[in-house]
C-alpha cells in the first residue's frame, strides 16, 4: 500500500508518499516558514515558489498533484496518515478520522497548543483535497496509554486534575514504539520478552521504559515540556522556581511559557544555540557554558535511565535514537560510560564507527560480554505512521460484529507446584475437585490458602488445578493495596522480577520470593478462533462490551492462542465490578493488532448477537 504521510509543524509541512512495507519513499515534500514573508517549498529537493505568507493548505494543494504524478505506473494512494501530537485520554490508538475525531483533536489543543491546531489544519486540508481516501490519525500519546495509573498521576488536588484533565500522557510514542521493535529484531527476540529503555534525543527529547512491549514510564508528561533537557525546552524544573520567576520578573503565563519553551534547555544554558552540533563545537573550543549544557543534558538522561531500570527491575537494552541519539558519539559516550552497574559495557570503538542506513538501521555500541545491550537505532516516524495507517485500514476491513467473545471475571487464585502442595497440605496430598473451569482440563479445588502480605492477610484464596511447574498468585488491584504489595501487571506465567508473599496451609507455610502478579486482561482462543478474528498469539486488541446500558471498551487485551483453550476473555474482579458486568455478557473486537506495542480501536461500538455463546461469570470461583 502506498500511504501519504503528513506531518504539520507550526510553520512547516513535511509530506511523503511511502511504501508501507519497505519504507521506500516515492516523493518527499518539505515546506518551511509557512505563514511568514518568505515561505519555502521543495519537492524531492526541487524548489517551488510560494506566495508570501502562504499557509499549509496552499503548500499541500500545490504539492499534491506533483506527488501523485510520481507514483509508480498503475498505483494509487491507499490512505493518508497524519501525525497528531495529543489524543488526551479519549484516544489510545490510531483511528480513522471523521468529524468526531476532529472534535477530539480540537478539544485537546489546549494541552498541545503548538501542535494539535496545526495538525488539524493538515487533516482538514487533506480531507478536502482527497475526500474519497481513508484518513488515519496516529497519536504521539497513544503508545503511552499502557502506563500504570501511578505513573500517570500528578500529586495535585484530584478535583482539579479531573476538571482540567491534568495527568501524564507522554509523547514521541510513535518513535519509541518503532525503535523498540527495531531493537528487538536486531536482538533476535520478541519485544514482548524484553525490558528496554529508549532514548529519543533530538530538539525534543524523551526517554521511555518499555517493559515487555508496553510503555510503563516516560519522561514527558501532560505536555512535551517535562523531563529531559531539550533544545529550547527546560525539562524538569522545581515549580517553586517558576513561581519565583513570575513574581521577580513580572511574568504572566504567556511570558513564562515563552521562557520555558523557547528560551531554555540547551539554548538557555549554553547561550549559543539549541543545536547540539554547534554546542559540541563551542565546547571543544573551551566554552564553559557549552560544556555545562552537555554536562546537564547527559546527567539528566543518566538519571532517568537509572530510575527506569529500577522501575522495571532491570533492563535488557538501552536504545539511542533521533538526531542527537543517532549522530552524536560524544553524547552517547558521556551517557553510556557510567552504566556498568546495569551490566551495560560500553565499546568506545564501536561508538565512534556508528553508521546507520536503510539496510542497517541498528548498530551496537556495547561489548560482546555486556549483559545489557547498548544500541543505536534509526527512528523513522513517517514509516511508522504509514505502517500504522495501512494496518488499521486492513484491520477495519476484517472486523466483524458477528464474532463475539464470552466475558468472564477471574477472582483471585493460586497455582502451586507439587513440592509446594506437599508442604502446605502434607506429603502426597492431591487436589480435591470442586468444579470445572471454562478452560479445558482446569478446575477449582476445594483447597484454599492464606496469602500473607506486608500489611494484611487474604484468607481462603482458592487453589486452581492441575499442579503447575511454578507457584503463582493472581490478585486484583484492590487486593494489592490490601496486602501492601506492588504487583506488576503480567501475563500468567510471567513472574520474573515479581514480588513474593507467604502462603499458609493447614500443614505448613512457604515464603515465595516471586510469583505475585495482577493478571493482564486476556483472551483465550484456539488457533481456529485466531484465524476467524484475524489475530495471532500475544497480539494486543481492544474489546467492545455492552453492559448495563453502557458501551465500554477494554484496551490492551492480550491474545493467548492454544489448541487447549476455549474462547473467553478474562478480566479481574475490580474491572468486572467497575464495569457492572451482567452474567452472560459478550464482547467483540474493536479492531485487531499486529504488534504487542499498540492497541487497535475503532471509535464506534459493534452490536452484539443475542444468541451468542455466553459465559458463566462465576466459572472462576472466589
Amino acid at each position: 500500500m502506498y500511504i501519504l504521510v503528513i506531518n504539520c509543524g507550526s510553520s512547516s509541512l513535511k509530506a511523503e508518499i511511502l511504501d508501507h512495507r519497505t519504507g521506500d519513499r516515492v516523493c518527499t515534500v518539505k515546506a518551511e516558514r509557512l505563514g511568514e514573508p518568505e515561505p519555502r517549498l521543495t519537492i524531492d529537493g526541487e524548489a517551488f515558489a510560494l506566495d508570501t505568507k502562504a499557509g499549509h493548505e496552499v503548500a499541500l494543494s500545490l504539492s499534491l498533484p506533483k506527488m501523485l504524478a510520481k507514483l509508480p505506473a498503475g498505483q494509487t494512494l491507499s490512505a493518508v496518515g497524519h501525525r497528531v501530537v495529543h489524543g488526551g485520554e479519549t484516544i489510545s490508538a490510531p483511528v480513522r478520522i471523521d468529524d468526531d475525531i476532529e472534535a477530539v483533536i480540537e478539544e485537546f489543543s489546549s494541552l498541545a497548543p503548538l501542535h494539535n491546531p496545526v495538525n488539524l489544519v493538515g487533516i482538514r486540508a487533506a480531507r478536502q483535497l482527497l475526500p474519497n481516501l481513508p484518513q488515519v490519525a496516529v497519536f504521539d500519546t497513544a503508545f503511552h496509554t499502557t502506563m500504570p495509573r501511578r505513573a500517570k498521576t500528578y500529586a495535585v488536588p484530584r478535583a482539579l486534575a479531573e476538571k482540567h484533565k491534568i495527568r501524564r500522557y507522554g509523547f514521541h510514542g510513535t518513535s519509541h514504539s518503532y525503535v523498540a521493535r527495531l531493537a528487538a529484531d536486531y536482538l533476535g527476540d520478541d519485544v514482548r520478552n524484553l525490558r528496554m529503555i529508549t532514548c529519543h534525543l533530538g530538539n525534543g527529547c524523551s526517554v521511555a521504559a518499555i517493559e515487555h512491549g508496553r510503555s510503563v514510564e516516560t519522561s514527558m508528561g501532560m505536555t512535551p515540556l517535562e523531563g529531559l533537557v531539550m533544545g529550547t525546552r527546560s525539562g524538569d524544573v522545581d515549580p517553586g522556581v517558576l513561581l519565583h520567576l513570575m513574581r521577580a520578573e513580572g511574568l504572566d503565563a504567556d511570558g513564562l511559557d515563552n521562557v520555558l519553551n523557547k528560551e531554555s534547555g540547551l539554548l538557555g544554558i549554553s547561550g549559543v544555540h539549541n543545536d547540539m552540533r554547534d554546542i559540541e563545537e563551542h565546547a571543544a573550543a573551551d566554552d564553559e557554558h557549552a560544556q555545562m549544557a552537555i554536562h546537564v543534558f547527559t546527567h539528566r538522561l543518566r538519571k532517568y535511565i537509572g530510575a527506569y531500570a529500577a522501575i522495571m527491575g532491570g533492563v535488557d537494552a538501552i536504545v539511542f535514537t533521533a538526531g542527537i541519539g543517532q549522530n552524536s558519539a560524544l553524547i552517547r559516550h558521556r551517557v553510556a560510560q557510567r552504566l556498568d552497574f546495569l551490566g551495560a559495557r560500553f565499546d568506545e570503538d564501536a561508538n565512534r564507527k556508528v553508521s546507520l542506513d536503510h539496510a542497517n538501521p541498528v548498530a551496537e555500541i556495547s561489548t560482546r560480554h555486556s549483559r545489557c545491550r547498548l544500541l543505536v537505532a534509526a527512528t523513522d516516524e513517517q514509516h511508522a505512521i504509514a505502517q500504522e495507517s495501512a494496518r488499521l485500514i486492513l484491520e477495519l476491513d476484517k472486523v466483524s460484529s458477528e464474532l463475539t467473545i464470552p466475558i468472564a471475571v477471574s477472582a483471585r487464585h493460586i497455582h502451586v507446584t507439587r513440592e509446594a502442595l506437599d508442604i502446605l497440605y502434607g506429603e502426597g496430598h492431591e487436589l480435591t475437585f470442586r468444579k470445572p473451569l471454562s478452560q479445558p482440563g482446569q478446575f477449582a479445588a476445594e483447597e484454599t490458602l492464606s496469602v500473607v502480605g506486608p500489611k494484611r492477610t487474604l484468607e481462603g484464596v482458592r487453589i486452581l488445578g492441575p499442579i503447575r511447574p511454578e507457584n503463582q498468585v493472581e490478585i486484583s488491584r484492590t487486593d494489592e493495596f490490601f496486602l501492601g504489595v506492588d504487583a506488576p501487571v503480567r501475563a500468567s506465567g510471567d513472574i520474573e522480577n515479581s514480588p513474593g508473599v507467604t502462603l499458609i496451609g493447614p500443614k505448613g507455610k512457604i515464603d515465595l520470593t516471586k510469583g505475585l502478579i495482577c493478571a493482564w486482561r486476556h483472551i483465550h482462543m484456539t488457533p481456529e478462533d485466531a484465524d476467524r478474528f484475524g489475530v495471532k498469539d500475544r497480539d494486543n486488541v481492544d474489546v467492545s462490551i455492552h453492559s448495563s446500558g453502557r458501551n465500554l471498551t477494554f484496551g490492551d487485551v492480550l491474545v493467548r492462542v492454544s489448541s487447549q483453550y476455549r474462547l473467553e476473555m478474562h478480566i479481574d474482579t475490580d474491572e468486572g465490578n467497575a464495569a457492572e458486568l451482567e452474567p452472560g455478557v459478550v464482547g467483540s473486537l474493536a479492531a485487531t493488532a499486529g504488534t504487542a506495542t499498540l492497541n487497535r480501536r475503532k471509535t464506534s461500538h459493534h452490536s452484539f448477537a443475542s444468541n451468542s455463546v455466553t459465559s458463566d461469570v462465576s466459572d472462576i470461583v472466589q
